[in-house]
């Protein structure tokens, strides 16, 4: 898994990476901005008929309550748009590195696509579950960050399997990958609590994903063909 990610990383000028890049990171950080406003105009509206230094305090309070939901939602809304752009980046990855694999022929266009959305609002809403978890000193954070992994890990290893077989087997993928994706999905989730690394993560992810794939998955041909002939 180190090595998955050192070669990411490695990758990080190909021009393949920077369309995503940058739409991920302007489309997350509007609708981080559009989340810290809403939580200060919120406040304020609670706050109205009151004092005018309650109602300062109450936005204030709101504001930094938005910036902490925006950090913490930041990497579900970047990664579902990023995820649009998967076979870009998984194909740039191939192209570099692995040059010998027949082109990929899995899961249709459109239903990568639409499992890219899911997984974006799935992690959106998996992170707003772990919320109140952050009020329980340390253990908290940390059965969150846990949680979060694993569902980080889980998605971005399907998402990009997708490009080489069905659904069914994606999901075999990530079962026989399962303690590698885990830790893929710890070490992302550890980069996106950190300040500008975190833009990187989902581009990150998928380009690891993809080598994790390649490299660990055992039988990978037999799985990829298996989806050719069931129609993908």
């Amino acid at each position: 898994m180190p090595q998955a990610l050192l070669l990411a990383f490695r990758q990080m000028g190909d021009p393949a990476f920077r369309l995503p890049l940058i739409l991920g990171v302007i489309g997350a950080a509007l609708a981080v901005a559009g989340l810290i406003g809403l939580a200060a105009w919120l406040a304020g509206w609670a706050a109205a008929g009151g004092p005018e230094w309650l109602s300062w305090i109450t936005q204030a309070g709101g504001a930094a309550a938005g910036v902490f939901l925006g950090w913490w939602l930041f990497l579900p809304v970047a990664l579902g748009i990023a995820a649009q752009f998967t076979d870009s980046v998984a194909g740039a990855v191939e192209r570099r590195h692995y040059p010998g694999l027949a082109a990929p022929s899995g899961a249709s266009a459109l239903a990568q696509a639409g499992y890219g959305v899911w997984f974006g609002v799935k992690l959106l809403a998996l992170q707003m579950l772990l919320l109140p978890l952050f009020f329980i000193p340390f253990l908290g954070a940390l059965l969150a960050l846990l949680i979060s992994a694993h569902g980080l890990g889980a998605g971005l290893l399907r998402e990009v399997a997708l490009r080489r077989m069905n659904l069914a087997h994606s999901r075999i993928a990530w079962q026989r990958l399962r303690w590698q994706g885990w830790m893929l999905g710890l070490a992302l989730a550890l980069m996106a609590m950190v300040p500008v690394l975190n833009l990187f993560v989902p581009i990150i992810g998928i380009a690891a994903a993809a080598h994790l794939l390649i490299r660990g998955l055992g039988g990978f041909d037999t799985l990829s063909g298996a989806s050719t002939k069931s129609g993908g």
